[in-house]
């Protein structure tokens, strides 16, 4: 038989830190008067009746005690989906969405009317504001807390306490496997990372990108200026091609200033995103890669009546963007000092032509 003092130690090495109750102390068992025969037989089984039910008593309690705990550990991990008032959640401190910027989301309209028609599906993702108490910052969830906002509703969101390493990569891993962001968005979103401090391996670990996707994103960034790309907003069906070679147009101030022009221009207004960007490229293409003309030969006719033909007198090229006039080697060394000389006059009379017509 256990004593209680032996029960007592075995409860406490059993359950670590729960204490043991103490166990009132257990009257001795009267003996049963049992005939002479077979008495040590049945001493035996009594001693180890008692034994087995201390410890399927034991075990009883050791199963409900883990069960407990797990069902604790299963409460602890379930995140709550809670009412959120949407003024007190901020947006991201890393800007990763430039529709709203430019106010062309066309898509933003249709998910207004599906939370107002069917509810928030898909709760956002905040932290408490490590600023503010009682407020939040949202992690991904942008445009659902937008809609919120724009329904007059409370946002459904999951509070979690996420240090700002861990909010980015939320924040990338959820855009990313959305996919919901523009090749431009992501862009700039990895140049605000970067900007911010944080180093290149983990904003690649954001948006699931290798290094050399990373530096394109970074160069485009850089070269097109920020006035620009939040006019034209995410351009979602321009890809990185076009703005590899977008970023190439505008590395002059001239081809910035043209941009910055057809900004201003009521067309560029009125347009969609992906349109924005096209009257900015064709301009800027058009005005970086001209018309290239094959050379062409200025000619005069012959003083000679019998031979009708036409003697070469200069080679005008006009390719490259530039215009060239090469004269003949016959035509006298002095001639081209004459023509400079004319120039200004010849300019005037064509510049009365043109006007005229």
């Amino acid at each position: 038989m256990m004593t209680g003092n032996n029960r007592r130690d075995q409860l406490k090495a059993l359950f670590g830190t729960v204490e043991s109750i103490p166990l009132p102390e257990q009257k001795p068992i009267e003996p049963v008067a049992q005939p002479l025969i077979g008495n040590e037989a049945l001493k035996q089984r009594a001693a180890s009746g008692a034994v087995k039910a201390m410890g399927l008593s034991l075990g009883g309690m050791s199963r409900e005690i883990e069960d407990a705990r797990r069902l604790k550990e299963s409460l602890e991990g379930v995140e709550r989906v809670v009412e959120l008032d949407p003024a007190l959640v901020e947006t991201s401190f890393v800007e990763d969405r430039l529709s709203h910027a430019a106010g062309h989301d066309e898509d933003f309209e249709n998910l207004v009317e599906s939370i107002r028609q069917n509810g928030q599906q898909v709760p956002v993702l905040v932290r408490p504001h490590p600023e503010k108490p009682g407020h939040y910052q949202i992690a991904y969830g942008h445009r659902r807390l937008r809609a919120a906002q724009r329904i007059g509703k409370p946002v459904h969101a999951i509070v979690r306490e996420l240090s700002d390493v861990q909010l980015v990569l939320a924040q990338g891993k959820e855009n990313t496997e959305r996919r919901d962001l523009s090749f431009i968005e992501r862009a700039f979103f990895a140049r605000n990372l970067v900007e911010r401090g944080f180093e290149r391996g983990l904003v690649q670990d954001a948006l699931s990108i290798d290094k050399a996707e990373m530096t394109r994103f970074l160069q485009v960034a850089a070269a097109v200026p920020h006035p620009i790309v939040r006019a034209i907003g995410p351009a979602p069906k321009i890809g990185r091609p076009r703005w590899v070679k977008f970023a190439e147009l505008l590395k002059s101030s001239e081809a910035q200033a043209a941009a910055l022009n057809e900004i201003t221009l009521e067309p560029f207004g009125t347009a969609d995103s992906n349109t924005r960007f096209n009257r900015i490229f064709e301009r800027l293409l058009k005005r970086v890669e001209p018309v290239v003309l094959a050379p062409r030969t200025v000619a005069a006719p012959s003083v000679d009546k019998i031979n009708t033909g036409a003697k070469k007198i200069a080679l005008l090229d006009s390719s490259g963007g530039r215009q060239v006039l090469t004269f003949a080697d016959h035509i006298p060394q002095g001639f081209a000092a004459f023509v400079a000389e004319e120039l200004e006059a010849l300019l005037a009379r064509y510049n009365s032509r043109t006007n005229d017509k």
